[in-house]
């Protein structure tokens, strides 16, 4: 890499600390950290989405814990002893202010280290604002010649390259740094920056100059699944690709990436399961009720590729971890495969056929013909609730093709709502359940769509009226992410619509009956224990019952749980079925019954450093196998969570619809084309 290519990659990596450090300013205004002093740091208003919010909070926190279990443990030293802490990548941090702030630097100092141009920014708001002059106390500002550019009596700052360690470590010299104190090297999100060989001279580096020393890092990881790559194209598109991370792509090798570089003790554990287990129950709460929030996929995913990592050196440092190792019950991996589901894509390029949404519902009206209404996507060019309906139907022996259908007629206009269920009632009607409009605005009212194919033959020229469904008043179901599955009662036809959430519930177990015939909510009996309740769950008719599996539960935490609703003569029994060995948990996947087995088909789950597929479930025996999906000839990264699919048993397929999400930072992504799933392998004496 030559001379410009790296100035253009300081640029570029200088601006990810623009944006990180407004978010940590966005992340302490609404109450998820204390920090007075990232207003005061990092001027200009900014508000960052509730999803980011929470991201950089378990960030925050799994940094805080390190930092502080460091200097806990170096604050039991005997006098004089002095703690260091070298904050590499430091940008507009205001570590050094909350810990001056809150008494902890009375035997501890801190030295950072970035490029000089952000060095010099910093030292400019620090001159400018009182309140954190207070703080530094009486300091000096470095010549432009050197690369001290600010020194007090237990802070300092240096304008320095990473890359360049001799010139570093000269530059630590001569700011005062004593390479035999015990020292904490902190990088958050730095190492990832540099190429590889720069990346593993800076960890051997610092394992030979400090002999009594923790190095903490935060990153990026999993590069190789959906979610992974991602991220990956977010950063090459910012130009500031990362590196390092098809070498070492998860914990365990990151772990022994730091052992292997000489030093003595090394823990990782990636965000989901800190989050998990090093946060109080009762803190977890508060920051899950901060704010309306209702991108659990993301949020998860994010954690999931994100890690926390501590490595030592001597006895101070190494005797009791900062970290504790990963915990062998926290993890639930899946048995091994036991085969392979071939996905292809169906869909043609044409931007008719294109179903680029999620949160949105799609059903079978009769064979060769699959409705999609709602959900969040691409429309018009803009990201937005999406407004029109799209038809997919069978062209030939294995091509479809899709158009999109806007609402005609005076029965109203589709609300842009999402996380709703839809049911077939015939061949050209369906009906729409719940859904919300944004995490505090239930959608109104259950509606009736109704297509008309104005010429014969030709189903892209059909429309879609919408009217409000006849229902009893006081009837309103104001929930989403819940499941309506027809079941049977009598010998009649029912909607059983169960759990969700709402907007004064996180979590529902609500039973609700719908009578098809005469929409009228009617009460039939459900006997035995009433299971945990869940949202994002899956839910299938069995036997004129609901198969129901999975799903979020009140904790926010995946459940494993299958259930099933059994009709009974006197009402319904809830049962609850052995599965064995037990499935991961998991949530917003989807399911359906082909020959006796339940197929679970993606999701998103936190317990497992794999990626779910499709989990198949005999009915009969209550054994479990897993099998991954081959998706190399579908030329994207496709995304199984907040998908629809459908069924198409005399194909022996299912055809997945839509899915993606909202990223993190990384942006909205959609799977742009319907994928098939090939079913065959599953069949009957295969």
């Amino acid at each position: 890499m030559g001379p410009r290519s790296r100035e253009r990659r300081a640029g570029t990596v200088q601006s990810t600390n623009d944006s990180s450090a407004l978010s940590k300013r966005s992340l302490a205004a609404h109450g998820y950290v204390r920090d007075a002093f990232a207003v005061l740091l990092v001027p200009g208003p900014v508000r960052r989405t509730p999803l980011i919010h929470r991201g950089y909070y378990v960030r925050a926190r799994a940094v805080r814990h390190c930092v502080r279990a460091f200097l806990q443990r170096t604050g039991a030293l005997p006098a004089p002893t002095r703690a260091q802490i070298l904050s590499l990548g430091a940008g507009s941090d205001s570590l050094f202010f909350r810990l001056k702030a809150a008494g902890l630097l009375a035997r501890a100092a801190i030295w950072e280290v970035d490029f000089p141009d952000v060095c010099r920014r910093k030292v400019e708001r620090i001159r400018e604002i009182p309140e954190l002059c207070s703080l530094t106390g009486p300091f000096q500002l470095g010549d432009s010649s050197s690369a001290l550019c600010f020194e007090s009596s237990d802070y300092r700052i240096l304008g320095a390259n990473l890359r360049e360690l001799p010139q570093l470590g000269e530059a630590l010299d001569c700011a005062g740094l004593d390479a035999t104190a015990p020292t904490l090297l902190l990088a958050e999100a730095v190492l990832t920056y540099l190429e590889p060989a720069d990346a593993a001279a800076l960890i051997a580096w610092a394992a030979q100059r400090f002999p009594d020393a923790l190095f903490v890092i935060y990153e990026q990881m999993k590069p190789r699944d959906a979610f992974g790559q991602i991220m990956l194209q977010h950063f090459r598109r910012l130009h500031s690709p990362l590196h390092g991370l098809e070498l070492f792509p998860d914990v365990e090798a990151q772990v022994r990436r730091f052992l292997q570089a000489g030093w003595t003790a090394c823990s990782a554990l990636d965000l989901n399961e800190f989050y998990r287990r090093l946060l109080p129950a009762d803190e977890r709460r508060r920051v899950e009720t901060l704010e309306p929030f209702d991108e659990f996929e993301e949020w998860h995913l994010k954690c999931a590729h994100y890690f926390i990592l501590a490595a030592s050196r001597g006895a101070t440092l190494s005797e009791t971890p900062v970290l504790p190792p990963p915990e062998a019950s926290f993890w639930v991996d899946p048995a091994l495969p036991s085969g392979f589901l071939s996905a292809r894509p169906v869909t043609s390029d044409n931007q008719h056929s294109s179903l680029k949404r999620y949160g949105h519902a799609s059903v079978l009206l009769s064979p060769g013909i699959i409705f999609s209404a709602g959900g969040f996507g691409e429309e018009e060019g803009r990201h937005c609730r999406v407004s029109t309906f799209h038809l997919l139907w069978r062209s030939g022996d294995s091509e479809w093709k899709g158009s999109q259908i806007s609402t005609l007629g005076t029965g109203g206009q589709w609300d842009g709502r999402l996380y709703h269920t839809m049911t077939r009632l015939s061949d050209t009607q369906v009906l729409v359940l719940g859904g919300r409009l944004s995490p505090v605005t239930p959608a109104s009212g259950a509606l009736q769509l109704e297509l008309y194919r104005s010429e014969a033959n030709c189903p892209e020229s059909q429309t879609v009226t919408l009217t409000e469904a006849a229902m009893q008043e006081g009837s309103t179901l104001s929930c989403w992410r819940h499941s309506t599955t027809e079941v049977y009662y009598q010998n009649q036809r029912y909607l059983f619509v169960y759990g969700g959430r709402s907007v004064v519930e996180p979590v529902l177990s609500d039973c609700r009956f719908l009578h098809v015939e005469t929409m009228t909510w009617v009460r039939i009996p459900v006997e035995g224990a009433a299971p945990e309740g869940r949202h994002s769950h899956s839910a299938c008719g069995w036997q004129g019952g609901a198969l129901i599996a999975g799903g979020l539960g009140a904790s926010e935490e995946p459940l494993s749980s299958i259930l099933f609703l059994r009709p009974k003569s006197s009402g319904f029994l809830w049962e609850s079925i052995d599965i064995q060995p037990p499935i991961t948990p998991r949530y917003s996947h989807t399911a359906h019954v082909f020959h006796g087995k339940l197929l679970l088909v993606g999701g998103v789950w936190i317990h497992s450093s794999s990626v779910p597929g499709v989990t198949v479930i005999d009915l009969t025996t209550g054994s479990s196998s897993e099998y991954q999906l081959d998706t190399t000839s579908v030329p994207w990264p496709v995304m199984l969570h907040s998908h629809s699919s459908v069924l198409l048993p005399e194909e022996q397929q299912i055809l997945l619809t839509g899915g993606g999400g909202n990223c993190f930072s990384f942006g909205t992504y959609f799977n742009p084309h319907t994928v098939a799933l090939d079913l065959s392998s599953l069949s009957t004496g295969q």
